[in-house]
């Protein structure tokens, strides 16, 4: 069967496609700071790569791709199967680990979190997995704390952890501790998708950026 010329651009134009479409989820893969984000966009990378080096009769680079494909799904195995212990310990707003926590991942907490500073009398709680820290979260009390309702200032969780495993935790531990409602506002698009994961929901109006959760029903 004879192909023309135009037909043989096409297909191999179509394996370029392929060829830069894996390569692109490779690169974006290694931006993510979830590193179980990171490792199912780079997985969907390899797999595509893996077809275009098949295409293009690339057997090395193909075996290359299934070795990375194998890596990625045992390592979201290990991320996703075993089971994670958390602890939460209460911090003084002046503690010296909140200093150093808050400057070690200044640059990261500043893109959900513009405005993180901490307040003499805020309520502060350390998230740590075993012996590892997960997260932070630090509320400022409101004029209705009475009624245990308080305003979220930062939840900031370590992008080890942002499986939304160590959120649930907190919001659980906070449930005990005579606290019935949490208010957060948030302008950032990923931390209202995390908000929205953890159950809160948006206040009215719907243009609100106002999101509360009702803890009056978790357990830990």
């Amino acid at each position: 069967m004879v192909y023309s010329w135009g037909a043989c651009y096409t297909v191999c134009m179509v394996f370029e496609i392929i060829g830069y479409v894996g390569s692109a989820l490779v690169v974006v893969s290694m931006l993510m700071t979830s590193v179980v984000k990171l490792r199912i966009i780079n997985m969907a990378g390899s797999i595509i790569f893996a077809i275009y080096a098949f295409c293009i009769h690339s057997y090395p680079t193909a075996a290359m791709q299934i070795c990375l494909i194998i890596i990625n799904i045992v390592s979201l195995y290990k991320l996703l199967a075993v089971k994670k212990e958390y602890s939460v310990t209460k911090l003084d707003s002046k503690d010296s680990y909140l200093k150093y926590f808050l400057n070690t991942y200044q640059a990261d907490i500043q893109k959900f979190f513009p405005s993180s500073q901490v307040n003499e009398d805020d309520i502060v709680y350390l998230v740590c997995c075993d012996t590892n820290p997960a997260g932070i979260f630090i509320a400022e009390k409101t004029s209705e704390e009475a009624n245990g309702i308080i305003q979220a200032r930062v939840d900031y969780t370590t992008p080890r952890y942002r499986d939304g495993s160590a959120g649930k935790f907190l919001y659980e531990f906070l449930s005990t501790q005579s606290f019935s409602k949490v208010i957060a506002e948030s302008s950032n698009s990923a931390h209202q998708a995390y908000l929205r994961r953890m159950g809160f929901k948006k206040s009215i109006p719907e243009n609100s950026t106002q999101f509360y959760k009702d803890l009056s029903n978790l357990s830990l």
